[in-house]
């Protein structure tokens, strides 16, 4: 049986954590100075605000100049997230000290240690998957965007100001991205620059290929708006391409969902019904290579299923 003192240091760091991560998650980026609402005021910090910006300072320091190999350094811009890699980095380090307490509280060791390295791992996840949302909005927001340039160019615009005119009208994430090339091209960046580095950030051919069109157009001339218009016809077409095949594999997607979900799902029910059954599975070499073999044949048909759903152009 547990120690109290055991007990007492693990709930501890638990709430540490939860402290932590409450203070980057929910902390607000548009909160205005108290030096400037009210500058004879003295300043007042808390303890907790204190230690999480020393160990977030610590950490830029330690990432300075250096490329992380799970978090590229453009994936937040990618995500949409106002956050620096330092912050997620303490709120993987925080869920990951949280996680492994409360497995070991729950069933052991064995427990502990799956949920720590699950915990940001998970975080990971979320943010890929949060990223990749956000470019499949772009790419489907792609086509009316072009057509509101075509049309704005028709009408007498030019490029720059169909390109403002278009950020103004159209929604989150189109706006942003074309928000920031009419911001970069205003301090003297070239546009084709912006447009290419917005269409490798955001991951879109489509986009790549509208820059190509406009760059060429620049070289030997022509009629911009018929161009772009030629461009977004193509894209329209891939895209109904694209949903057809969605629809078609629709039915084999959710089967290899419910397939690779069942075996988890079963897993964590069967520790909650009868918790004598956990220590077989964390506590022993041989639980430990069942479930070892059952993550990598489940990595595999997970990954051999996304293969075959996806077209290729």
């Amino acid at each position: 049986m547990d120690s109290p003192i055991t007990l007492a240091l693990g709930l501890l760091c638990i709430y540490a954590a939860l402290g932590v991560v409450l203070a980057l998650v929910f902390k607000s980026r548009r909160i205005v100075p108290l030096s400037r609402r009210r500058p004879d005021a003295p300043s007042s910090v808390s303890t907790l605000t204190k230690v999480t910006e020393s160990a977030v300072e610590a950490i830029n320091k330690t990432l300075k100049g250096k490329q992380l190999r799970f978090i590229k350094a453009d994936k937040f811009e990618q995500a949409g997230l106002k956050m620096r890699a330092a912050d997620f980095v303490l709120i993987c380090a925080a869920a990951f000290l949280m996680a492994g307490v409360v497995g070991f509280v729950i069933a052991g060791i064995g427990l502990g240690l799956l949920l720590a390295i699950l915990a940001p791992a998970g975080m990971l996840f979320w943010l890929n998957l949060k990223a990749s949302r956000r470019q499949a909005k772009f790419a489907e927001q792609l086509p009316d965007t072009l057509q509101m340039l075509a049309g704005s160019m028709r009408a007498g615009h030019s490029l720059m100001r169909a390109v403002d005119a278009a950020s103004g009208d159209a929604e989150a994430p189109m706006s942003e991205e074309l928000r920031r090339i009419v911001n970069e091209t205003r301090i003297g960046r070239d546009l084709i620059d912006s447009l290419l580095d917005t269409a490798a950030r955001m991951k879109s051919q489509d986009f790549q290929w509208t820059a190509q069109a406009i760059e060429t157009q620049r070289e030997i001339g022509g009629n911009l708006a018929e161009v772009l218009e030629n461009v977004n016809e193509t894209i329209r077409e891939r895209a109904a391409l694209v949903r057809q095949v969605q629809a078609l594999s629709a039915e084999g997607r959710v089967s290899a969902y419910v397939l690779v979900g069942m075996p988890i799902v079963m897993l964590v029910i069967l520790c909650l019904i009868n918790p004598t059954y956990a220590p077989t599975f964390f506590g022993t070499v041989p639980g430990w290579l069942m479930l070892a073999g059952a993550a990598a044949l489940l990595g595999v048909g997970s990954f051999w299923l996304s293969r075959l759903i996806k077209p290729k152009f």
